[in-house]
């Protein structure tokens, strides 16, 4: 199954030990040989690099994860299931833009939530992720202009919990600002908290020695200049009736 990767740093940085290390598991130290995809942010846009081919032989994979700086990434590699072949339209990250601004997006798991999305965002291939990325868009994009104190991400983990009702349902999001992680049943995180270099770390698996933490079962987390904005259970319910309880809230200081 496919295993993403995400960081979020008070600034610029690069990332090589942990981006290597999922390039090792796009087909050579697991079974993820069907494409790999980088985002990462520069003066407020993001640039999403891609490609069908096994992550381990990339040797443009390879120069991403040397020499890539951000404050944000998102990255994945890919073990197609739906649709079950490789191809550039269907390796994720995917990006769309919503409420102004540029959203991307990485799952890892399966979740058939048919083909319908809401005309406000039309996916470009075929994956049940991309489709459930533009069902959660359409679900914020009513709170999150209005909202500074973050109220949508609330709203996000409560349609994330109902979506994972159908399948599995791991992933990263991110508006170019903040970083959010939904662990229905497989996501780990690792953070060094500073308010000079804080950097906060994502992954599906424990991809190096670090001393990385497991999600709790629906634990959706956000973060933002490395550093823990919310934190939320939201594990899956009764459908139209998601739970969602907050675990830690932002301060007034900090808005997304």
């Amino acid at each position: 199954m496919c295993e993403l990767f995400g960081a979020s740093s008070a600034g610029p940085r690069g990332y090589s030990r942990w981006l290597s290390a999922l390039r090792l598991r796009g087909g050579l130290q697991a079974d993820n040989p069907d494409g790999w995809g980088v985002a990462t942010w520069h003066e407020g846009r993001a640039m999403v690099e891609k490609s069908p081919e096994p992550g381990w032989t990339s040797g443009r994979f390879l120069e991403i994860a040397h020499g890539a700086r951000s404050a944000l990434v998102v990255a994945h590699v890919r073990k197609a299931r739906h649709p079950p072949s490789p191809g550039l339209r269907n390796t994720h990250p995917f990006a769309h833009a919503c409420c102004d601004r540029e959203w991307v997006f990485a799952h890892n798991g399966l979740v058939p939530v048919g083909a319908d999305c809401p005309s406000a965002c039309h996916p470009e291939g075929e994956t049940d992720s991309e489709t459930a990325f533009c069902r959660l868009l359409a679900d914020i994009a009513s709170e999150y202009d209005a909202d500074e104190h973050g109220r949508w991400v609330g709203r996000l983990a409560r349609a994330a919990s109902a979506i994972a009702l159908t399948g599995k349902f791991n992933f990263l999001l991110s508006d170019g600002r903040l970083l959010v992680a939904y662990g229905h049943d497989r996501l780990h995180f690792l953070e060094t908290p500073s308010r000079e270099a804080g950097v906060a770390l994502v992954a599906t698996e424990a991809i190096t020695d670090d001393p990385w933490r497991a999600f709790e079962p629906g634990e959706l987390r956000a973060y933002r200049d490395g550093r823990l904005l919310a934190r939320l259970a939201a594990q899956p319910g009764t459908p139209g009736r998601p739970p969602s309880r907050i675990l830690h809230a932002p301060s007034h200081g900090d808005r997304p």
